[in-house]
């Protein structure tokens, strides 16, 4: 009987509950929290100028959303010359591309700057307070100016196919307004917002602790699903980098539409 007790206790009784269930678990006292948020990042801090992580992390953006474009408007440029789409990876592949992208480069750079590659989810941080001013700019000059780079390698390696199939370059497709454009990317922009605030949310990690998550994979995902929604609308952008980048060197009137982060919201309705 004493073997089986131990058992018992060892076993399904292994992990105690972190958080009471119900409303007890709002928490509504700072010494009930069972997890310790990190102190508001300043608007403005001198230091970090002098500091050579902030030039890293700002090296780390500019890699990584450069390898983000790189990749995944070669993949675009695959599928569109092909004469049939039975030959290609489809809008799938497009999808997984985009997808697998940020999974791979959110992990690879999260260590350094924090894998943001999105001046959307740079905002967000901002807002939240997650980050300084100084940080942010840093971070979003980075990130477009690698999608910059990005795309203009591509248009080096294949430049009638590129100018010919659009260059990777967000545009309202035919059969949809504005409007229908604007609502996707709003939506499709808030998704992978609130994605990465609740992959990294300090409450989560202390709930859930016995729960291993990995964040660049729910985040990779987000963007793989938003892709395979909105590629028929917009080509989907979410990314203000990706948009300029790809915008900038295509330089057509036609992929020069506005493009909206829903970040604010984001932040408003996760605190």
């Amino acid at each position: 009987m004493e073997g089986k007790e131990e058992d018992v206790r060892l076993g399904a009784n292994r992990y105690s509950e972190r958080q009471p269930i119900g409303t007890a678990a709002q928490g509504t006292e700072e010494n009930s929290k069972d997890y310790k948020e990190p102190p508001a990042a300043p608007l403005f801090e001198a230091e970090e100028l002098t500091s050579w992580s902030l030039y890293r992390a700002g090296i780390a953006e500019f890699v990584a959303t450069f390898l983000f474009l790189y990749i995944s408007i070669l993949t675009v440029m695959g599928v569109s010359k092909s004469g049939s789409k039975c030959g290609t990876v489809g809008i799938q592949g497009i999808a997984w591309s985009f997808g697998g992208m940020i999974f791979a480069l959110v992990y690879c750079t999260a260590g350094i700057s924090g894998g943001h590659i999105n001046p959307a989810v740079t905002f967000g941080l901002l807002l939240a307070r997650k980050l300084s001013l100084t940080r942010a700019l840093l971070y979003m000059v980075m990130q477009c100016l690698g999608a910059i780079c990005g795309a203009g390698v591509v248009k080096g390696f294949q430049q009638t196919l590129y100018m010919g199939a659009g260059g990777g370059a967000n545009s309202v497709n035919p059969g949809y307004t504005k409007g229908d454009g604007l609502g996707a990317e709003i939506v499709g922009t808030f998704v992978l917002v609130y994605t990465v605030f609740s992959a990294t949310d300090a409450k989560r990690s202390a709930r859930d602790s016995h729960v291993p998550i990995l964040a660049p994979l729910p985040i990779g995902f987000a963007v793989f699903l938003v892709h395979l929604a909105t590629i028929p609308i917009t080509g989907t952008g979410i990314n203000p980098a990706r948009s300029l980048g790809a915008a900038i060197v295509y330089n057509r009137s036609n992929a020069w539409n506005d493009h909206v982060s829903s970040s604010l919201l984001v932040v408003v309705l996760h605190y």
